[in-house]
């Protein structure tokens, strides 16, 4: 098996399911079970799944240090790992927690909390689970203020201005990875906005504080999306838009899949 997944290369024939491309174009979301899309800034399960594929093994830790309706919880249950899940918000943790419950495996632990990433105290969940590192931490923060998730002002997604916005996600990085074992991996899965006739390209600002903390730079993943809820059913309005204002509709999303080497 491989050193961080479980993963018999030997038989590598039998894994066309795991993808290695750069490129993932992703169908349809998958909504089965307890997955579905109703929560604003979900993201789909198969990208969890991808990633833990690759990068974790049965009975790993995962920490997702911005839960939201828990997709990456669910999955980490499904494939038989661990989970911590932490959201700002106390109604978010309280509906994932019941989306969660449906889908409880005997095999494994999960752990879910409402608080801020910033300072949270991890240490104290991982005492309480009895173990000192987690083997993966995945990262899908707001996309800045595309999409107002409350009117806390601790939600990252209030940020004045973006050098805030990255100070705030720079301090979610430090507070999780502390405790990401040494030489295991991170992802993070953000898109780029546009503001002010110009576009804003968010996500790699947010690679580069990774790079800045030390991180090394793994991948570099493009995964597509289609019809999202701000622009469901305005396809016309849509392009009519970039047509007039010389712009380009995002169809697009980063995964920056990072390791931990310091």
């Amino acid at each position: 098996m491989g050193r961080y997944n479980d993963i018999d290369t030997k038989k590598w024939k039998e894994y066309a399911d795991i993808n290695i491309d750069s490129l993932w174009l992703i169908e349809k979301r998958d909504n089965s079970g307890a997955h579905n899309g109703n929560y604003h800034g979900n993201f789909v399960p198969q990208i969890p799944h991808q990633l833990f594929s690759r990068y974790t093994k049965k009975g790993d830790w995962i920490l997702d240090p911005f839960m939201g309706s828990g997709t990456s919880i669910i999955e980490a249950q499904r494939m038989g790992r661990n989970s911590i899940g932490i959201d700002l918000l106390p109604n978010v943790v309280n509906e994932a927690s019941i989306r969660i419950a449906t889908e409880k495996r005997e095999d494994t632990k999960v752990k879910i909390f409402s608080g801020d990433s910033r300072d949270f105290e991890i240490d104290r969940v991982l005492k309480l689970v009895g173990i000192n590192k987690v083997q993966f931490v995945i990262f899908h923060p707001p996309y800045w203020d595309i999409i107002k998730f409350s009117n806390e002002t601790k939600d990252l997604s209030n940020s004045k201005n973006l050098d805030e916005f990255l100070s705030s996600f720079g301090k979610v990085i430090d507070n999780t990875t502390q405790y990401l074992e040494k030489y295991r991996y991170c992802a993070c899965v953000i898109g780029d906005k546009y503001a002010n006739s110009q576009v804003v390209p968010l996500g790699f600002y947010c690679m580069n504080v990774f790079l800045e903390k030390g991180f090394l730079l793994k991948a570099i993943l493009i995964k597509n999306f289609g019809e999202t809820k701000g622009k469901a059913n305005q396809q016309g309005i849509w392009r009519y838009r970039a047509l007039a204002s010389d712009f380009y509709i995002f169809k697009h999303e980063y995964i920056f899949l990072f390791k931990k080497v310091k």
